[in-house]
């Protein structure tokens, strides 16, 4: 038997402070937030490429097109980074869990992240290795249960021998929703406590 432990990255992995990449963004557009945020992050823009609706190569110029600006992947990516701020406590939560099973990452986040995720989250290489996906990954973004039903099917594990880590609630209640065990995130000493009891409940 191997266990499964699937892993959100923003706001569990990492601090993720969005209106600081906003403000950023801003910097390199001209344009700002509610701008950027009205003619790009909606269910046709960035969520359409957190569901795989953009391949990579797609993705910068149907970027651009809509906020109407020219933006380098560089550039994207250097903002994106930049409103990351990695938690160490909780990334040795997850290095326990790889050692007690197998550990995957499940971020709502579109193809380019995907592409550049070592130069976004460097800290989660040495833990994960090749197993840091996206949602566009699969697909489907989170809490469709597609998506839980795909990174079940990537490794090959039921949903009884699954674990799945988020701090939004909407995004547990579709990972429940098929049978995996779920812990709302709230902090790293929590996520550590779940780790090991739901490990040591499947040992018994």
């Amino acid at each position: 038997m191997t266990l499964l432990f699937i892993f959100d990255m923003d706001d569990v992995l990492y601090g993720y402070d969005f209106p600081s990449r906003m403000a950023a963004l801003s910097q390199v557009t001209g344009l700002s937030a509610d701008e950027m945020i009205e003619r790009w992050w909606h269910e046709d823009g960035e969520q359409k490429a957190e569901a795989g609706g953009f391949d990579a190569d797609e993705y910068m110029p149907a970027f651009n097109a809509a906020l109407g600006v020219e933006v380098s992947e560089a550039d994207w990516v250097r903002v994106r980074g930049g409103a990351m701020t990695p938690w160490v406590d909780s990334i040795a939560a997850v290095r326990r869990a790889s050692e007690l099973g197998q550990v995957t990452l499940l971020t709502n986040n579109g193809p380019l992240s995907a592409r550049h995720i070592a130069t976004l989250a460097p800290e989660l290489v040495p833990v994960f290795g090749d197993h840091l996906f996206t949602s566009s990954s699969y697909g489907a973004r989170k809490p469709d249960p597609a998506v839980f039903h795909a990174v079940l099917d990537r490794y090959g594990v039921p949903a009884s021998d699954a674990f799945f880590a988020d701090d939004l609630a909407t995004n547990i209640e579709g990972a429940r929703s098929i049978g995996i065990t779920t812990h709302l995130f709230t902090g790293a000493e929590g996520l550590r406590a779940a780790i090991e009891e739901f490990a040591a409940a499947r040992s018994k």
